[in-house]
C-alpha cells in the first residue's frame, strides 16, 4: 500500500484536507474541550500529520478560533427565523435550534462553543458576539428598545439553557425528548418572553 503523502499538494485538495482538518476539530473540541484537545489528537482524527494542522493553522489557539467560526448559513436562518409572525415565533425559535444542533455543519460548531466558552475567553467573547447580534441583536421585539432586549435575552437564555442540557450534559429525560414533545413544552415558555406581561 502507497504510502499517504501529507504535502499541501493542489489548490482544491488544500481546501478538502483543511476541512477534514476542521471537521475532525470542531468534534474534537466538542467533546474534549479546549484542555483536553490536542493538534496531535486532532491530526489522527483527521489522517494527517500534525505538521499539515500547523502548516494550516498554526497554533491550537487558531485552529479553535475556526472550529468555532459558525457558518453564514446558519445565521442567515436565524435573521430569517425572527421575521417569523409573532404567534408563531416561539414555536419557530425552537425549531430553529434543534435543527440546527442536529445539523452534520452547524451542530459540532455550537457543541465546540459551549464547551469551550466557560474556559476559553476568546471563545467566550465570540459566544457574546454571537448572541447579542444574532440572538438578541435581529430581535424587533418589545415596546421600546429595553423591553427588546429584555424579551430576546430571556428568550436566549432558555434556548441556550435546553441545549447545554441536551446536548453538552445529556441529561435525560430531556436529551431523548421528541422534537414536538420539546416545542410543546417549551415553545410556550418562549412565547410568554415575546408577546406577553413580564411586569408581574
Amino acid at each position: 500500500m502507497a504510502k499517504r503523502t501529507t504535502a499541501p499538494g493542489p489548490r482544491d485538495e488544500r481546501g478538502v484536507l483543511a476541512g477534514r482538518i476542521l471537521a475532525a476539530a470542531r468534534t474534537a473540541f466538542a467533546e474534549h474541550g479546549a484542555a483536553g484537545t490536542t493538534i496531535r489528537a486532532v491530526a489522527r482524527a483527521a489522517d494527517v500529520d500534525p505538521a499539515l494542522v500547523y502548516h494550516y493553522f498554526t497554533s491550537k489557539e487558531r485552529l479553535l478560533d475556526a472550529a468555532t467560526d459558525p457558518p453564514q448559513r446558519w445565521l442567515e436562518s436565524v435573521a430569517r427565523t425572527w421575521t417569523t409572525p409573532l404567534d408563531d415565533l416561539g414555536a419557530a425559535l425552537l425549531r430553529l435550534m434543534l435543527g440546527a444542533w442536529a445539523d452534520d455543519e452547524i451542530g459540532p460548531v455550537l457543541r465546540a462553543v459551549l464547551q469551550t466558552a466557560a474556559h476559553e475567553p476568546s471563545t467566550r467573547e465570540k459566544l457574546r458576539a454571537i448572541v447579542e447580534r444574532s440572538l438578541i441583536g435581529v430581535s424587533q421585539l418589545g415596546t421600546d428598545d429595553r423591553d427588546r432586549q429584555v424579551r430576546s435575552g430571556l428568550i436566549s437564555s432558555q434556548i441556550m439553557g435546553l441545549a447545554m442540557m441536551r446536548y453538552i450534559w445529556r441529561i435525560e429525560p430531556v436529551a431523548s425528548m421528541s422534537e414536538d414533545e420539546l416545542v410543546a413544552a417549551v415553545a410556550p415558555n418562549l412565547q410568554r418572553y415575546i408577546d406577553g406581561d413580564l411586569s408581574g
